[in-house]
C-alpha cells in the first residue's frame, strides 16, 4: 500500500512534472496551488488548497493524509501546517517562470477566455498507480486556472472531483476546467460507470461526454483499474499523457496517439 502511494507522490514531486514551479498566476500575478493524494486501500486522503511559497504541494497533501485527522487544509492554515512539518518555505519568485509571467501579462491584455483553454498549456499534473496486489492510489497537483481570482479553489483539492482511488473500483486523476469538473464530480462519476461494469476507457468517455453536454466543459483523465487496465481520455484538442506498464512506455498528446518506447 505504502509503495503505490509513494509512487504517485514521487511522480508528482518530480521537478519535471510538479505543479509548483511554473504554475499559472492569479489575477494579482501570484501563485496559489492545490493538491490531492488518496490511498485506495483505506480511502485515506489528504489535500491542500490556495497554498503559497511551497515548492511541492503534493508532498504537503501527503502529510495532511499521514499526519492529521483532516482531509483538506487551505491557505494560511496549510502554510502554517507546512512550517510545523518543517517543509522549507521558498520565495514566490523562485516558483514564477518567465513563461508564466508572459502568459499572465498577455492574458490581462487580451479578450481570450481561459475557460476555453484546450489544456495543452494548463498547469495540472495527475498520476494514478496500481501495484501487483491491486492497491491503487492517485495524486493531482495544480496551479489552477490562469488569471483566477485570489482564493479560488478548483477541483484538484476536492475528493471525488479532482481525484479518487478505491481498491474495489479504480483510480482517477482528471485535468481540465475545474468548475465543470466540480459540477459533475468527474473522478467519482468515472468510477461510478466502472462500478456498472464499464472499462476505464468506456467509463471515461461516458463521463466526459456527460460533462460536455451538461456544462460545456473540457477535461481529460488518466484512469486505472485494480487489474492494471488503464486509459488516458480527453474531450479537448490535446492532453499530454504517459503510461508505464510491463517495461513499456505509452504516451501521446493528440487524440488517437499512442506511441510506445521501451523503459
Amino acid at each position: 500500500m505504502d509503495a503505490v502511494v509513494e509512487a504517485v507522490t514521487s511522480l508528482e514531486n518530480n521537478p519535471a512534472f510538479n505543479a509548483g514551479r511554473g504554475s499559472v498566476l492569479n489575477l494579482k500575478g501570484e501563485i496559489e496551488m492545490d493538491a490531492l493524494v488518496m490511498d485506495g486501500s483505506t480511502l485515506a486522503c489528504g489535500a491542500v488548497s490556495a497554498v503559497k511559497r511551497v515548492a511541492n504541494p503534493v508532498c504537503l497533501a501527503r502529510l495532511v493524509m499521514d499526519k492529521t485527522s483532516h482531509v483538506c487544509l487551505t491557505a494560511e492554515g496549510a502554510c502554517q501546517f507546512a512550517k510545523a512539518m518543517e517543509i522549507p518555505e521558498v520565495t514566490e519568485e523562485s516558483l514564477i517562470t518567465d513563461y508564466a509571467r508572459k502568459r499572465w501579462q498577455d492574458n490581462l491584455c487580451s479578450d481570450s477566455n481561459p475557460v476555453l483553454c484546450q489544456m495543452g498549456k494548463m498547469g495540472t499534473v495527475g498520476a494514478v498507480a496500481v501495484d501487483v496486489q491491486g492497491n491503487l492510489a492517485c495524486a493531482t497537483s495544480t496551479g489552477g486556472m490562469l488569471n483566477k481570482m485570489e482564493g479560488r479553489v478548483g477541483d484538484t483539492a476536492c475528493i471525488g472531483a479532482g481525484g479518487y482511488a478505491d481498491n474495489k473500483i479504480g483510480a482517477v486523476s482528471p485535468t481540465g476546467h475545474g468548475e465543470s469538473i466540480l459540477k459533475v464530480t468527474l473522478a467519482r462519476l468515472i468510477l461510478f460507470h466502472m462500478e456498472q461494469g464499464k472499462s476505464p476507457k468506456e467509463a471515461s468517455d461516458l463521463a466526459l461526454t456527460y460533462m460536455q453536454e451538461r456544462v460545456s466543459g473540457l477535461a481529460g483523465a488518466v484512469v486505472v483499474d485494480p487489474k492494471g487496465t488503464w486509459a488516458a481520455r480527453f474531450n479537448s484538442r490535446q492532453m499530454a499523457w504517459a503510461a508505464a506498464q510491463q517495461e513499456q512506455l505509452h504516451y501521446g498528446l493528440y487524440k488517437g496517439e499512442n506511441f510506445t518506447a521501451p523503459i
